[in-house]
């Protein structure tokens, strides 16, 4: 029986791409920017080799890593969790998906509000926690929804519980997650459910995120096809759209992430485990939070060796990222262009220096290699 789990410490990305300045992103660097924080601490991740990795050099590394340890370049277009979760898995985007700076089109609109039968307010790129408490008011008096975007490929759906139950958002989703196909196929369709009164506005833990189904085969599909097990912890199933896992389990956030991820650990099954802890992201790089985001990570840091002493004989743990989200570049709050990290440690794992990879996908391939499968895409086992 070979278990593989395999973590995304979602946008933990290491230094710039080469191409950053394309994305805007010219010198991010998510790691550096954290380590700058008092509450900085990845002891555990340091033994492993992480501060040995390629371009990690204003950290003191290690002389005996116990992990095999790498840098990730993407090489899809793009810089969000769609896109880079794909990749994870085996797809290289060449084509980045649609977004909106200035809005979704008239006929988007109009179809969509006619559709379900309610007003639209906004369409803009707007932060999520200061849209609800500028158009919140109008949304609770005429039960118009509120429609906006980010730098991201998304289509995100603002609605107070008491206005809009949330099953009811949920359906108004899925319906615009049927028109936004083709030309205007977003990543991702997300309800974002909020509570409160006038000026007190609060997002709640019932969002829900209606994901473009993988255009191509994925290496979930080539697992779940050779008859293993796919488990998804977290966001990871709605970023698949359902496709080629057999299993999943929701997540309130990292703690209860890596609690269910530990508890999963206990279970026996054979195949891939893959997890995604996404408070990095959306609670801390979002908000250009160095501090929150710092001890986001130490927090991880410390239920490590927990993790490890779950690990069975023939199990392998992978620690990796899908873009970056530095919470100390000022100049935007979106994603960026970085490489990401790739961790991977079991007790017959040999630890090595792979220095820098050329694609996200190698994960994939070697996730199968593992399992005795041969990719049905681009991508260089790193076993």
């Amino acid at each position: 029986m070979k278990r593989v789990f395999l973590i995304v410490l979602d946008s933990f990305g290491i230094g710039e791409m080469p191409d950053a300045a394309d994305y805007g992103d010219k010198g991010t660097n998510t790691l550096r920017s954290i380590s700058k924080s008092p509450f900085f601490k990845m002891d555990n991740l340091k033994k492993m080799g992480f501060f040995n990795i390629d371009g990690v050099d204003f950290l003191e590394g290690v002389d005996d890593p116990t992990a095999v340890h790498a840098r990730l370049k993407e090489v899809s277009k793009g810089k969000d969790t769609t896109i880079g979760h794909w990749e994870i898995a085996g797809i290289n985007s060449e084509k980045p998906l649609p977004t909106y700076p200035n809005g979704f089109p008239k006929e988007v609109i109009d179809e969509f509000s006619k559709a379900v039968g309610r007003g639209v307010l906004c369409n803009k790129p707007y932060s999520g926690t200061v849209v609800i408490n500028e158009f919140g008011d109008e949304h609770v008096k005429t039960g118009d929804l509120i429609v906006y975007t980010s730098a991201d490929s998304v289509f995100q759906i603002a609605a107070h519980e008491d206005v809009v139950p949330v099953e009811e958002l949920y359906d108004i989703c899925r319906t615009a997650r049927k028109i936004l196909v083709g030309e205007h196929g977003v990543g991702r369709v997300i309800a974002r459910p909020f509570i409160g009164t006038s000026g007190n506005y609060t997002r709640t833990s019932h969002r829900h995120d209606f994901s473009l189904e993988p255009p191509k085969t994925t290496m979930l599909d080539q697992l779940k096809a050779a008859g293993k097990d796919v488990l998804a912890v977290g966001k990871i199933n709605d970023i698949f759209a359902g496709k080629g896992i057999t299993d999943h389990v929701y997540t309130s956030g990292n703690p209860d992430g890596i609690e269910k991820t530990l508890e999963w650990m206990d279970r026996d099954f054979d195949g891939l485990c893959f997890v995604n802890l996404v408070d990095t992201d959306m609670l801390y790089g979002h908000r250009n939070d160095v501090d929150g985001y710092a001890k986001a990570i130490a927090y991880f840091d410390d239920k490590l060796p927990e993790i490890v002493s779950k690990l069975r004989e023939d199990d392998i743990l992978m620690i990796t990222a899908d873009h970056g989200c530095d919470p100390g570049y000022t100049v935007s709050t979106d994603h960026s262009r970085e490489h990401v990290f790739f961790i991977m440690y079991g007790p017959k794992v040999a630890p090595k220096n792979l220095g820098t990879r050329d694609t996200f996908a190698d994960i994939a391939a070697t996730v199968l290699d593992y399992h005795g499968i041969k990719p049905e895409f681009a991508g260089t086992s790193m076993l």
